[in-house]
């Protein structure tokens, strides 16, 4: 642990640094970094055991927050006081609480193995960073024992998908396909029941019984699954809908189908 003096300069080459791994996920991937931001993020970090290359504070984060701030100061490799304008500069929400962690992408909650008799999420083309950090969210509450995600999703480390999957990213096992069409045949071939959300010659979800376990598919915001990867699919399954709308927003159709999914 080393505890770097405070940077009060816009320019300091570190803090250029971190101003790029926040809105860059070419510049995530090349490092292997990502950014936790806000005491809850932090702290759930810090719970997680997760790998925390550096944190920044503020003064006033420091004092407010300071039993938090001295046990991710021992745990983070290095530390880094921050002024209140460099923070505001570096930070990505409207209004920063002063902390914030830089964590190894290698989280021990990659996945490498599905099982057979549990259940998964798998997420084809997602692309609202919004949505996919609140399916996490979802996918963990419900009791999802881990995500799948096409490499045609958003950046899974954005500072957005970090945010709205309030934690989930620490905890909720997941991997990375590259292509999800060859995954589900592979789980086919596995003995792996694969459904595939659409509401297209689908049945009714109220009607199935999921008890046998299996992978819970669902697609991009405006075109759902690829046809290619839908056909793969052993079941077909729908939500009834009763209005006039034609469709749901993703994380909404995600929170119905995993609800009656891991019931």
């Amino acid at each position: 642990m080393t505890v770097k003096k405070m940077i009060s300069g816009k320019n300091n080459r570190f803090i250029k640094e971190i101003t790029k791994l926040m809105s860059s996920a070419k510049e995530r991937r090349q490092k292997g970094l990502f950014a936790a931001e806000g005491i809850r993020l932090c702290r759930d970090a810090l719970q997680s055991g997760a790998d925390i290359v550096n944190f920044l504070y503020t003064a006033e984060a420091a004092e407010k927050y300071n039993q938090d701030f001295e046990r991710i100061v021992s745990a983070a490799d290095d530390s880094c006081e921050v002024s209140r304008e460099v923070f505001d500069r570096i930070a990505d929400t409207g209004t920063p609480q002063g902390f914030m962690c830089i964590i190894k992408s290698e989280l021990r909650t990659k996945m490498r193995e599905i099982e057979k008799g549990k259940k998964y999420t798998a997420l084809e083309n997602i692309q609202d960073p919004t949505n996919l950090g609140t399916i996490l969210r979802t996918a963990e509450a419900l009791g999802s024992d881990g995500v799948v995600l096409s490499s045609g999703c958003c950046d899974v480390f954005s500072p957005k998908v970090v945010r709205g999957s309030m934690g989930a990213i620490f905890r909720l096992p997941f991997m990375i396909v590259d292509d999800m069409t060859e995954f589900v045949y592979d789980m086919k071939d596995r003995g792996i029941c694969t459904y595939a959300s659409t509401p297209h010659e689908a049945e009714n979800i109220e009607d199935i019984d999921f008890s046998g376990g299996g992978i819970m598919l669902i697609g991009n915001e405006g075109n759902g699954l690829k046809k290619e990867t839908a056909d793969a699919c052993q079941s077909r399954v729908r939500i009834e809908m009763k209005g006039r709308a034609e469709s749901l927003n993703a994380s909404a159709a995600a929170a119905i189908l995993l609800y009656k999914f891991n019931l």
